[in-house]
């Protein structure tokens, strides 16, 4: 099958559907998702949207707590664009019918999480996300927008492979889960909106679809990627052998959860002035260094001096979730551990989401905006999201900023054949989540890093062998994508010779201006840290 579209969006999180909303006003608009609609990170979000929304706050404080945790990566002109949009794209979408959680006064019940310095991240209990993707689903089904489900974009359409005199995209070829077949999706802009690569670790509160296809395809194309070494790891994911990435809101501490070792000691005052209440790069690393010390499985989140009620009203998901593994959050602690979460790189964009190739625009985890830098500030990537889902469908409104398609061939079998050897994919995909916790987690080092750039390089011809010998299929998709991923992070990582954000290094692990930049990787060209302006 081969289709056209004005604009190709890949992906149907908070980035794609806010996007697709805007874009649907003036051009065509077809939305590809790998699995359902409502699958996405977005979906499983549970803090909340961090937004200046109480008069009490300001905008120059957001801006300065997005700073603070990012680093000295963050771009300061970009914080202030997204921080200073962000209460109009929050009210659009209550608009929508998104509904918050309020107070006793009807008004925005607005918490506190790690790394800010007020009260401004509005929720939905602890099912935010969930409630954001069912109002921008409801709107997107409204208007007519055409979502094609299980359909999975594994190479962009990039015109010069096919004699054009200029790079640029065109669509993407796309697996129909269905059948089996691939299609052509052609389109005069393509809107990057994948999301993260969470399942290239081997613990990930990401959902199964969190593979790295966006920034995967992206590099592959020849598009500029940046700080791939700045993944970010959840400090409290829910420890329990039945529990499959599951989340303990950064929000409880927020509310006023305390860590504590197996003993009962709370610890995070040894670790950061700001206790619990620290950055999520600070509080995974202490959680880290307290488990390696002790030799324990998990640390523990005590809820349990709480007020009476408060947990089972604030936290309903949670508690609820908690009670089905044997463990009642008011009585008590939760045990909990880190978890591969966010990542902070991803394609390189401007202020309106144009990649370093022409036809090829991105928003949302996929990015590197300039927005997070070195570590990302809680409930800022929902914000993220809203607001250059926003500004790309503005941008893209002038016809001019598209690319007219030349005269692109279907997908080409050649000789593969069908899989027959299953195993090689099972095998190759646990090998790298495994040595990518151990060698390119937390914390890190010159050795492992060293051993785990061998292990890539081996595996990455391995399944580049596979992969060009076989007809295509979803598992080996994934894999080829986390392979590419994996190789994207540990080059980053080895080039980075400091310690800065979320990139923890016993080699240099102090802070060195020198490397006061993104790092920036393409396709044939080394990792190395540009020197901005």
């Amino acid at each position: 099958m081969r289709r056209e579209c004005d604009i190709l969006v890949i992906g149907s999180g908070v980035a794609g559907l806010t996007f697709a909303l805007e874009a649907a006003r003036y051009a065509k608009v077809t939305i590809i998702t790998k699995r359902s609609r409502t699958d996405s990170a977005t979906n499983w979000a549970q803090g909340g949207i961090a937004a200046v929304l109480d008069p009490a706050d300001s905008f120059d404080a957001h801006v300065a707590d997005t700073l603070a945790t990012g680093g000295g990566l963050s771009h300061p002109e970009v914080v202030k664009q997204v921080v200073g949009d962000g209460p109009t794209r929050i009210r659009e979408l209550m608009e929508l019918g998104a509904k918050f959680s309020r107070n006793e006064q009807d008004e925005l019940d607005l918490t506190r999480e790690g790394g800010h310095s007020a009260r401004r991240v509005i929720h939905a209990g602890d099912i935010t996300g969930r409630e954001v993707q069912r109002a921008l689903v409801a709107a997107v089904e409204e208007a007519n927008i055409e979502i094609i489900e299980d359909h999975m974009a594994f190479d962009l359409i990039e015109q010069s492979r096919f004699g054009a005199s200029r790079r640029s995209v065109v669509g993407a070829y796309v697996l129909d889960e269905n059948t089996g077949e691939v299609h052509t999706f052609v389109a005069q802009a393509t809107v990057l909106a994948a999301g993260g690569a969470g399942k290239v670790y081997l613990y990930t509160s990401n959902p199964d679809v969190a593979t790295g296809d966006g920034v995967a395809m992206a590099y592959r194309a020849g598009a500029q990627v940046a700080n791939m070494e700045f993944f970010q790891f959840h400090p409290t994911s829910l420890y329990h052998p039945k529990a499959k990435s599951f989340l303990i809101s950064e929000a409880l501490r927020g509310e006023g959860g305390v860590l504590r070792r197996a003993d009962g000691s709370a610890f995070m005052e040894e670790h950061h002035e700001m206790k619990d209440l620290a950055p999520r790069d600070v509080v995974a690393r202490a959680i880290d260094y307290e488990m390696k010390k002790s030799g324990e499985d998990s640390v523990f989140l005590d809820m349990t001096h709480l007020e009476e009620g408060y947990v089972e009203e604030r936290f309903p998901n949670i508690h609820g979730r908690c009670l089905e593994f044997g463990i009642d959050m008011r009585k008590q602690p939760i045990p909990v551990v880190p978890a591969a979460h966010y990542m902070c790189g991803g394609v390189i964009v401007d202020p309106e989401g144009r990649t370093s190739l022409p036809g090829l625009w991105a928003i949302g985890e996929v990015t590197c905006s300039g927005l997070h830098g070195a570590n990302r500030l809680a409930s800022n990537s929902l914000l993220e999201g809203l607001v250059y889902g926003y500004r790309v469908a503005k941008a893209l409104e002038n016809v001019e900023e598209r690319v007219l398609p030349g005269k692109i061939p279907d997908w080409d079998i050649g000789s593969a054949v069908p899989s027959d050897e299953a195993v090689v994919v099972t095998q190759n995909w646990d090998e790298i989540r495994r040595f990518m916790w151990n060698y390119v987690g937390i914390v890190r080092g010159d050795k492992r890093l060293r051993r785990a750039a061998r292990r890539i390089a081996l595996l990455k011809e391995e399944i580049r062998e596979y992969y060009w010998a076989h007809l295509v299929n979803r598992d080996m998709l994934e894999l080829r994508n986390i392979a590419d991923v994996a190789d994207l992070i540990i080059q980053c990582a080895i080039a980075r010779k400091e310690s800065r954000g979320l990139h923890y290094t016993l080699d240099y692990p102090d802070t060195d201006d020198a490397y006061a930049d993104d790092t920036v990787i393409e396709r044939g060209v080394p990792a190395r840290v540009r020197q901005r302006g």
